[in-house]
């Protein structure tokens, strides 16, 4: 019987009817994840490798798990994967695409505007006692209805959120590796360059997947073409910005505020430098964190796991 490992533990109703035609072995913990030690253990007789974001699947791993056939991530992200080093060996890499991008639009926007009108800030000083009475100037933000939003990665969720901005009567520029004409007519999106994204955006979004061409995107020389007033909010990956520079231009007040649902190292460590900031809105990675969506996401894992190792095609495939 083909064995199947899983890196975390699932819902059972995801889970259970594989157990019906494979070998299923799962993680004891859906927070506690494994060492990079434990997964090669682990997993060294599966024939199929059910993998969360955070799992280190590199070349060592890859070569060490002999009946090795597909590896399914928990995510639309592979970046946690040596892909080249998958396909050398003839092994499917699937990720879950499509599924999460209205819930991951929802986040993003829920997140930008929580940025704008300094929403975390203002529940702590009301939880700490610190609000006394009503100021003129307290905790006031920034407005989001009519403002200029500069998206960088037009895909699907991409687009799902310059949706969005327009039904706040936003300007939506974007920049991406090909214009998407379709869009730009029908919706009224306009391409522009990086830079002129980055100096004329009042918020601007991330949403490019983490490659090498897009590690350190956005540092000191990016960070230094935006308004003293803008935002940017980060949705992808943390490695799209350089954090030190970030940092900086926060405290020096180069920009006004960041909104980041994802780090650089994660779960981010609690000493970090921009945890201190009061104008930086944190969220722990929670992009497609809805219920239904998270089913979804898990249903089209377990759905590409059983086909490739049945013998048939998926859609889901990345290589």
């Amino acid at each position: 019987m083909q064995k199947i490992f899983i890196t975390r533990k699932l819902p059972n109703e995801i889970v259970d009817p594989l157990k019906e035609k494979f070998d299923v072995k799962m993680w004891h913990s859906e927070e506690i994840p494994m060492t990079y030690e434990e997964l090669k253990t682990e997993a060294k007789d599966a024939h199929a490798l059910w993998t969360v974001l955070s799992d280190k699947v590199d070349r060592e791993l890859i070569e060490s798990l002999p009946h090795l056939k597909v590896i399914s991530n928990l995510a639309v992200g592979h970046n946690n994967i040596d892909v080249e080093a998958a396909k050398e060996r003839g092994i499917v890499v699937t990720n879950t695409p499509g599924v999460l991008t209205e819930t991951t639009a929802d986040l993003t926007f829920a997140l930008l505007l929580a940025t704008a009108r300094r929403v975390t800030e203002a529940e702590r000083d009301l939880r700490d006692g610190k609000w006394k009475s009503w100021t003129p100037m307290g905790l006031t933000g920034m407005d989001v209805f009519g403002a200029t939003i500069g998206i960088i990665g037009m895909g699907r969720i991409g687009e799902a959120v310059a949706r969005r901005a327009k039904g706040f009567d936003m300007k939506v520029l974007y920049h991406n590796r090909t214009r998407k004409i379709e869009a730009e007519e029908e919706f009224g999106f306009s391409y522009e360059e990086l830079d002129t994204l980055l100096q004329e955006s009042d918020f601007i979004v991330l949403l490019t997947p983490l490659t090498p061409e897009t590690k350190g995107l956005i540092g000191e020389r990016e960070l230094g073409l935006m308004k003293e007033t803008a935002a940017i909010i980060n949705v992808a990956r943390g490695g799209i910005i350089d954090e030190q520079a970030l940092y900086d231009a926060l405290t020096t007040n180069k920009i006004w505020a960041a909104g980041l649902d994802v780090f650089e190292v994660e779960p981010v460590p609690m000493d970090h430098s921009l945890l201190t900031l009061p104008n930086v809105t944190v969220l722990p990675h929670i992009g497609s964190a809805s219920i239904h969506t998270r089913m979804a996401m898990m249903q089209m894992n377990a759905e590409a796991i059983e086909a490739v190792l049945e013998g048939k095609e998926t859609e889901n495939r990345v290589v």
